[in-house]
Order: C-alpha cells, then structure tokens, then sequence
C-alpha cells in the first residue's frame, strides 16, 4: 500500500517542521488577501484613495494631504484590525483545541463579556478615559478566564465541563453588565453601549503597539508549545505516554488565549464571533489536522478586514461598526454548526 509522507524541513540537528503544502498555500492565499483588502481599506472613506495611490503613499512618495490620512488617521485602524483578528483567531483555536469542541470559542465562554464588564466598571463607575476603559476591559478579561478556569478544574480541564461552565458564567456576567447599564447616566450609557459593539473607528497608534507588543511576546510561547497541544487532542493518557505535561501546556495556552482574548477586546471592543469562526473555516480550508495555529490568526486577520472594508463600502466610513457585521454573519454561522453537530450526534 502507497503512503503519503508530509514534507519536513530539518532546521538543526534532531530538530525538523513537518510542512502541509496545501496548508502553507492556504496561509499565502489568506495573507495576500488581507493585505489586499487592507490597501483597499486604507483607501475607503470620505476622502477615497486609488490603491496605487495608498501603495506609493505607504512608500514615502506620496502628497502631504495622503500622508497624513495614509499613516496617521487610516493606516493604525487597519493594523489594529489586522491584530485584532489575529488575536482572535489564535485565541479561538486555542479554546477550541483545549476544549476539544468547535463550540469552545470565547464569545461562547463569557471572555468576551467579562471583558465588556470591565470596561463598564470604568466607565459607568469612574467615567475612566480610553486608556483606563482599555486596561478594565484587558482586567475583566482575565479575570473571567481565571474564574471559569477555577470552576471548571476537576482533575484537570476538559471538553464540555469548560464550555458548561463558561456559558454559565457568561450568563451571569451579560447580567451584570446589563446591572451596570441601568446605573449609569445617559452620556455613560451611550458611550458604554458604541464600545460594547464592537468597532474599529477612530482607532490610533495607542492602540496598536500595546497589541503588537502583546501578540510579539505570546506568539513565540503558543508556537513553542503547539506540538503538545496537538498531542493533547489524543486524549491524556496518550499525552502523559508521549511525554508531554499535559496541564502545565493546557494552562500555558489558556493564559495565553485569555491574554489574547483580553487584548482584542480592550483595543477594539467585543467584536463577536471571529474567534467562532476562523478556526473552523481555516480547518476546512487546510484539511489538517491539528489545531491549525497559523492559519486561524491569518484567517481571523482576512476575515475581520473584510468585514470591516464591506461594512464602510456598503454603509460608508463608520456608519457601520465591524462589530455588528461579524456579530451577524456568526451568528448564522453559530446556527448552522449547531444544525450539523446535531445532526451528527455529538450535541
């Protein structure tokens, strides 16, 4: 019987990367995709730009006019997404790898809204500035994480405990901001309820380096370990046989998928269901097994730059928020998993 062996690149002695030809494909298509739909987002909004314009801009030989909404007011905006969706993306694949479930995303967990409650403590209770709003919703975030780690510790983590307690405490949190609403004065409301959707306007470079930074330092510590969480999914005793400290690599990637998680939300608000969908869609895309770590960031990046270009094309710059898109389109996402994990008994 023939056999298909996966390509392997040796990088030093003892040490080689196996390589999915139609993987690395899949991330090359993906990338060219978002940096295409990021120039032609750079290039939308009232004062529109031809891409070729955005692309000699970005290299210096641009008018002063395009300079100044290129770099300053446009160029941060698409970063930012950029990582936002990256993030996303990696922290939903995490999630999902860990719990074993394509339902143990964020969004499903409560990550998201612990987030959300705390950037509404800052605002509702302190009427805190952006900076301050950033670093309550990255505090909620991770004290969320923390708690539904706690409650769903048992001899360890596992699959449908962590997301049964997670939906549970997304329920309690989601009351609780809802609490905090009905406290707050109609200026504190207003801005509490344009940052719970989720939106990618008015964003600077204040809120892409702390993200850049955040992803460059947990980027290396989630590839480092990605091997042992691709053994994890074959059940633990196969995982403790091979080697592999199972809870020290699944509390490893948790923290790391919080942090990401936490990250996104404090810089663009709880955009939904990228972290849902990016994971699935790159695992069909790729056909491989694993956790597909790489191309869920990069799909998640593609996907959030997307939405947010279609949003301003067809509603115009910032009538729109992202959040709303994303929060749509998974949703019907969401409804059609749940349909075909049903119908194939395992919900």
């Amino acid at each position: 019987m023939k056999t298909t062996r996966t390509p392997a690149l040796r990088v030093r002695d003892g040490l080689s990367v196996r390589l999915d030809p139609r993987a690395l494909a899949v991330v090359a298509l993906l990338v060219a995709a978002a940096l295409a739909a990021s120039i032609l987002l750079i290039g939308t909004g009232d004062f529109s730009i031809p891409a070729g314009d955005v692309l000699r801009t970005l290299a210096g030989y641009g008018d002063p006019r395009q300079e100044f909404i290129v770099t300053e007011l446009r160029l941060p905006r698409v970063l930012v997404g950029l990582l936002v969706g990256a993030s996303l993306g990696l922290g939903g694949a995490l999630f999902q790898s860990i719990s074993r479930n394509p339902l143990g995303s964020p969004d499903v967990l409560g990550l998201g809204q612990g987030s959300t409650a705390g950037a509404l403590v800052v605002i509702v209770l302190f009427s805190g500035s952006a900076t301050e709003v950033a670093l309550g919703a990255l505090a909620g975030g991770l004290a969320t994480g923390l708690a539904i780690y706690l409650l769903a510790w048992k001899q360890g983590v596992h699959g449908y405990r962590l997301v049964l307690v997670g939906i549970g405490v997304s329920a309690v949190v989601t009351a609780a901001n809802g609490y905090l609403l009905t406290k707050a004065d109609i200026v504190d409301a207003a801005r509490a309820v344009v940052w719970m959707t989720g939106s990618l306007g008015g964003r600077d470079w204040d809120q892409v380096w702390p993200l850049l930074v955040l992803c460059a330092a947990l980027l290396p510590l989630v590839l480092g370990n990605a091997r042992g969480l691709r053994m994890t999914e074959m059940g633990d005793d196969v995982s403790y046989a091979l080697g592999v400290r199972v809870e020290r690599v699944r509390l490893l990637l948790m923290v790391s998928a919080v942090m990401l998680t936490a990250g996104a939300t404090a810089a663009a608000g709880p955009v939904g269901f990228v972290a849902l969908t990016a994971p699935q869609l790159a695992r069909r895309l790729t056909r491989a097994p694993g956790p597909n770590l790489v191309p869920s960031m990069v799909m998640g990046a593609t996907l959030l730059i997307v939405a947010d270009w279609a949003s301003q094309r067809a509603f115009g710059a910032d009538q729109l928020p992202v959040g709303v898109v994303t929060g749509v389109l998974g949703g019907l996402y969401l409804l059609w998993l749940l349909v075909t994990e049903r119908r194939a008994g395992r919900i």
